[in-house]
C-alpha cells in the first residue's frame, strides 16, 4: 500500500509540470524571469546599501581596472578602450573643473551630437560630482533657452558644429551669468570659450573619489528632455537608483558580456543613453557610436563592425524594412533587437527579410514608475504581466474617459479597473520603491502627471497617459496616447489603430493620424497626414474602399493631408499638435488636401468645400 501511495506520488510530480506547462506554456519563461527579478534586485539592493555610494560611474571603473585594453567606444574608423576612455574623461574633468571651478551638485548643459565627447564630458562631470542636462541638437532658440533654464545650468558645454545655435541665445546665456564653451581649438567669439585645447593640455591622472563623496542613490544624476510632441519640452529629473534600473535592461534582454551594441539613437535622451551606454557600462561591453541613423547604412554598419546587439524605437524597423532588398540582407551577426514602438506587421516583416533576430520589445517612459519587457517574443505586445514585477511596482489599468479627458470614477470617486481584455489607462502607484522625482522647475507639469485617491483615500498614481490593453494571457499591448485618442460621433477613436490600416494601402509608406476641431461639432474628427511611397500618387479609390472594408465611419478619416515628410522628434515620435492645429483648411497648410464624401470617396478638398462645412452647410 505505501509502496502505491510512493509510486503514485512520484507519477504525480513528473506529470505535474506538463500539467502546468499545458495550463501556462510560458511557465518556465516566467520562472526564468523570476529568478532574473530577483538577482537584480538583490544587486540593486546591496548598490543601495553600499558606503560610499556605489554609481554607474564606479562600475565603468572597474571594468577600467579588469579590462583596460578591451574596446569600449568605436565611432567611424576611431576607438577607445576602456583605459583610454577613462583618461579622456580625467582631462576633461580636470580643465572644466579648472575653468569653471565645478563643484558636486553643480550641473553642466551638454550640447553634442552623438560623438566619443559626449561620454568622455559625461564621465567627466560624473567624477567631479557634478549633474548633466542633456539637450537636445536639434532645437533652438525659445526652446532652447526654456530647457537650459530648466536645470539651472551653471555652464554649457556644446559641439563645435552646434556654435551658430549657441550665438543664437548666446546674450540670454551671458546675462544668466553661464559660462559657454565649446569643443573647438579656437574660438573668436566674445563670451564663447574654447574648449579641446585646454582638455588636451590637462592631466590624464585620476581624479580623488572624494570630489563625489556626497553623491546617494537618490542623488539626481540626469536632467533628460521629454520629447515636446504636446509643448515645450520637460526636463524630468533621474536620479542614480533610477539610472541604475534603466541600465538593467540589457540584462533583462539577454545582452552578453562579449556583445557588440550599436548605439545610433541620440544619447541625450533615455533609450540611446541610459538603455544603450549605461547598460554597456554595466555588462562592459563594446559601443559602437553612430552620429545618426542611417537606413542606407544600417546593415554595412553592423558588418563592418561585427554588432551583435541593436536599438531601436518608434518607426526605425520599418525604415529598414523599406529599404531595397539585398542578397546580403541576412549576412550579419544581430542576434537580438531591443526598444519600443514596433508594429505587429513590420515585427513579422523583419524577422522574414533579416533573419532570426530576437526582438524583446520594452515599454516605458524616461519619468514613468512603471514599465514592461517582453521577455517572451510575442509579435505585437510591448510586454508580459510578472507577479513579481507587480508585487515590486503596483499597476493598474483603469477606465478613462477621452471626451470629458479624465478616469472614470465610481460613486465613492474611486478609480474603476478594467477586465482583462479591455483597454484602459495605465497608473503606477507612487512609492518609495516607485517613486516619480517629476519635472524641474515644473511644478503644474509634475503635479498634473499624479492622480490622487485613486482606489482609495490617499494613495497616489503616476498617470502614464497611455492606453494599454492586458490579454488573458497577462501580454500587454499598447493601444494609443489619452492625448491622440480622440472622440468623434460619441466613439473612440485609436489614432494607430487607423494607422495601421493605412499603411496596407499599397502607395502610403507613413502616416500620422490625429483628430481636429471642426466649427458647429463635438470633439475632433478624424485626419490623416500621409507620405506617399517613392513614385506613386495618391490612390484616392484604394485608399477609400480600404477605410470603407475596414474601418467603422467614425474612424475612418474625413480629411487626407499628403506631406513630402512627416515631421518626427528627435526619438522618432510623430508630430500632431501642429498639424492638428493647422486643420484642413487649404489656405494654411499649402499641402494636397482630400476630403471623404459621402459615398463617393476621397476628392480633393477646395476652398469652397472648406467654407461650406466651417459655415455648417456641410454636416459631417
Amino acid at each position: 500500500m505505501i509502496a502505491y501511495i510512493l509510486y503514485t506520488a512520484l507519477a504525480g510530480l513528473v506529470i505535474l509540470p506538463f500539467l502546468l506547462y499545458r495550463k501556462n506554456p510560458y511557465l518556465w519563461a516566467d520562472l526564468k524571469q523570476s529568478i532574473l527579478f530577483f538577482k537584480i534586485g538583490s544587486h540593486l539592493a546591496k548598490v543601495a546599501r553600499q558606503k560610499p555610494f556605489y554609481s554607474i560611474l564606479d562600475s565603468f571603473l572597474d571594468k577600467v581596472a579588469k579590462q583596460p585594453h578591451k574596446r569600449f567606444i568605436l565611432f567611424g574608423e576611431s576607438h577607445y578602450t576602456y583605459s583610454q576612455a577613462d583618461k579622456e574623461s580625467n582631462k576633461a574633468a580636470r580643465a572644466l573643473s579648472a575653468l569653471a571651478a565645478l563643484k558636486e551638485g553643480d550641473t553642466v548643459a551638454l550640447f553634442l551630437g552623438n560623438e566619443p565627447q559626449f561620454v568622455f564630458i559625461w564621465l567627466a562631470l560624473f567624477k567631479l560630482g557634478c549633474r548633466a542636462s542633456f539637450l537636445n541638437y536639434n532645437i533652438r532658440s525659445k526652446s532652447l533657452l526654456h530647457c537650459f533654464s530648466c536645470c539651472e545650468a551653471k555652464v554649457l558645454v556644446a559641439g563645435a558644429d552646434l556654435q551658430g545655435a549657441v550665438e543664437e541665445v548666446l546674450p540670454s546665456l551671458n546675462q544668466m551669468g553661464v559660462r559657454v564653451f565649446i569643443l573647438s581649438e579656437k574660438i573668436h567669439v566674445e563670451g564663447i570659450e574654447s574648449l579641446s585645447d585646454k582638455i588636451q593640455l590637462a592631466s590624464d591622472q585620476p581624479l580623488s573619489p572624494q570630489l563625489r563623496a556626497n553623491i546617494t542613490i537618490k542623488s539626481p544624476a540626469l536632467y533628460i528632455y521629454t520629447s515636446g510632441t504636446t509643448g515645450l519640452p520637460k526636463a524630468a529629473i533621474i536620479n542614480h537608483e533610477r539610472l541604475w534600473m534603466a541600465s538593467f535592461l540589457q540584462t533583462f534582454a539577454g545582452v552578453h558580456s562579449d556583445d557588440i551594441i550599436y548605439v545610433f539613437l541620440p544619447l541625450y535622451h533615455t533609450s540611446g543613453f541610459m538603455m544603450g551606454l549605461c547598460g554597456a557600462i554595466e555588462r562592459g561591453i563594446t559601443v559602437v557610436i553612430k552620429p545618426k541613423f542611417s537606413a542606407s547604412q544600417f546593415w554595412n554598419d553592423c558588418r563592418k563592425y561585427n554588432v551583435t546587439v541593436i536599438q531601436y524605437i518608434g518607426e526605425i524597423m520599418r525604415y529598414l524594412c523599406n529599404t531595397p532588398e539585398r542578397d546580403n540582407d541576412r549576412d550579419h551577426k544581430v542576434r537580438l533587437a531591443v526598444g519600443n514602438g514596433i508594429r505587429a506587421d513590420t515585427w513579422a516583416d523583419f524577422l522574414k527579410r533579416f533573419g532570426d533576430i530576437r526582438i524583446c520589445e520594452c515599454y516605458g517612459a524616461t519619468e514613468s514608475n512603471v514599465g514592461f519587457v517582453n521577455y517572451i517574443g510575442k509579435v505585437g505586445a510591448i510586454g508580459k504581466e510578472h507577479f513579481l514585477h507587480k508585487i515590486g511596482c503596483p499597476y493598474a489599468l483603469i477606465k478613462y474617459d477621452t471626451e470629458k479627458e479624465e478616469p472614470v470614477r465610481d460613486s465613492r470617486g474611486f478609480c474603476i479597473k478594467v477586465p482583462r481584455g479591455e483597454t484602459g489607462l495605465l497608473v503606477g502607484k507612487i512609492g518609495n520603491r516607485t517613486p516619480f522625482s517629476g519635472y524641474a522647475k515644473n511644478k503644474q507639469q509634475t503635479e498634473k502627471k499624479k492622480l490622487c485617491d485613486v482606489f482609495e483615500k490617499g494613495d497616489l498614481y503616476f498617470n502614464s497617459g497611455d492606453l494599454l490593453n492586458i490579454d488573458n494571457e497577462g501580454f500587454v499591448f499598447f493601444q494609443d496616447r489619452i492625448g491622440d485618442t480622440f472622440r468623434w460621433k460619441g466613439e473612440n477613436v485609436a489614432t494607430t489603430e487607423v494607422a495601421d490600416h493605412l499603411l496596407m494601402v499599397n502607395c502610403i509608406e507613413e502616416a500620422n493620424v490625429y483628430g481636429v476641431k471642426v466649427p458647429g461639432h463635438e470633439g475632433r474628427i478624424g485626419m490623416a497626414a500621409l507620405k506617399l511611397k517613392e513614385n506613386m500618387d495618391f490612390d484616392s479609390n484604394a485608399t477609400y474602399q480600404h477605410v470603407k472594408n475596414y474601418l467603422p465611419t467614425y474612424a475612418r478619416p474625413r480629411f487626407i493631408r499628403i506631406q513630402d515628410a512627416l515631421e518626427l522628434t528627435g526619438t522618432f515620435k510623430q508630430m500632431k499638435v501642429t498639424l492638428a492645429k493647422e486643420g484642413f483648411n487649404p489656405a494654411i497648410t499649402g499641402d494636397p488636401l482630400f476630403y471623404l464624401e459621402d459615398n463617393k470617396g476621397y476628392v480633393p478638398m477646395t476652398q469652397e468645400i472648406f467654407s461650406s462645412i466651417a459655415e455648417g452647410r456641410i454636416r459631417l
